[in-house]
C-alpha cells in the first residue's frame, strides 16, 4: 500500500475570495498582524502495490484529470 499526499494551490495572481474572506474573519476575531492568506485543497490517497514511480505517474494524471485545474491551480505530490 502506498500513502500520498497531493496539496494543491491557487497560483500566483489567481484572486482567491476565500483566502481573504479568511483573513478577514481572523481579523475580527483579534488576531491581528495576519498577512495574506491563501486557501487551498489537500487529498489523502492510498493506492494498491508498491511500485513508487507508478503511484507517482498515477497521482499526477489524477491531478491533471481531476483533482486540479491546472490553468489556476498548482499541485505537488508527496509520497510517504
Amino acid at each position: 500500500m502506498i500513502k500520498a499526499r497531493i496539496t494543491v494551490t491557487l497560483k500566483n495572481g489567481v484572486l482567491d475570495p476565500q483566502g481573504k474572506a479568511i483573513e478577514h474573519a481572523l481579523s475580527g476575531l483579534g488576531f491581528d498582524g495576519v498577512g495574506q492568506v491563501r486557501q487551498g485543497k489537500v487529498f489523502d490517497v492510498e493506492l494498491a502495490g508498491s511500485d513508487k514511480a507508478k503511484a507517482e505517474a498515477d497521482l499526477k494524471a489524477m491531478c491533471e484529470k481531476l483533482l486540479a485545474n491546472t490553468v489556476i491551480e498548482n499541485y505537488s505530490v508527496q509520497i510517504a
